[in-house]
């Protein structure tokens, strides 16, 4: 690998260990075997390397997210269903002990956003990426061809329930809500918005 590299893999593991607040460009020096101009050259700024780093991380974990991932095998689920939208939620939820340590990262910029304005900044900058992947892991569709209001409507909504859910986990996963109880609830809920439902009839 070429510094460039070295530094991304560095950075990832400082965060992992330190998260966003602790990580000096020192550390990163360290842990990748580069030196400091090398960060400024490549990156252009310490944040903007955690940056990388971070939605680094958070694309190899949504790696596990795709459907057939932990379930033995691809999937038969097809896009939009609600068997497609259970096991996506089921594979979410089974990578959390191994992505726990990634999702504290976030709750750590939710915690200590104004502290870490420039990096926030970034990464807002880089969330309809992540809507982008979401929307295609349920509906099928690349993401190169979804559209910025698919983006902002169902992007949005599945980046809510997604960072909902993992609150949860994260606080009590005795209580967490499973794939199967946000299915259901998904389903009711689209049965009292439909033509027969209570909503249509008040």
């Amino acid at each position: 690998m070429g510094h460039r590299e070295d530094l991304l893999e560095g950075a990832k593991r400082c965060l992992l260990e330190k998260g966003f607040l602790r990580t000096t460009a020192r550390d990163i020096v360290k842990e990748s075997g580069t030196n400091l101009a090398s960060i400024g050259y490549h990156y252009g700024s310490k944040d903007a390397l955690l940056v990388q780093a971070y939605v680094s991380l958070i694309e190899g974990m949504g790696d596990g997210f795709e459907p057939g991932w932990g379930a033995g095998g691809p999937t038969e689920a097809p896009p939009g269903s609600l068997e497609r939208f259970r096991e996506v939620w089921g594979n979410v939820i089974r990578a959390v002990p191994q992505s726990r340590a990634i999702w504290l990262l976030s709750f750590e910029l939710v915690l200590q956003g104004d502290r870490l304005s420039e990096v926030r900044r970034m990464l807002s900058e880089a969330e309809e990426e992540g809507r982008s992947g979401l929307v295609a892991l349920f509906s099928g569709v690349p993401e190169e061809q979804l559209d910025k209001e698919t983006l902002d409507t169902e992007g949005r909504f599945y980046q809510t329930l997604l960072q909902g859910l993992m609150v949860q986990w994260l606080f009590d996963p005795e209580a967490a809500t499973a794939a199967d109880q946000l299915t259901e609830g998904l389903r009711r809920v689209m049965v009292a918005a439909g033509p027969d439902g209570p909503s249509a009839q008040a």
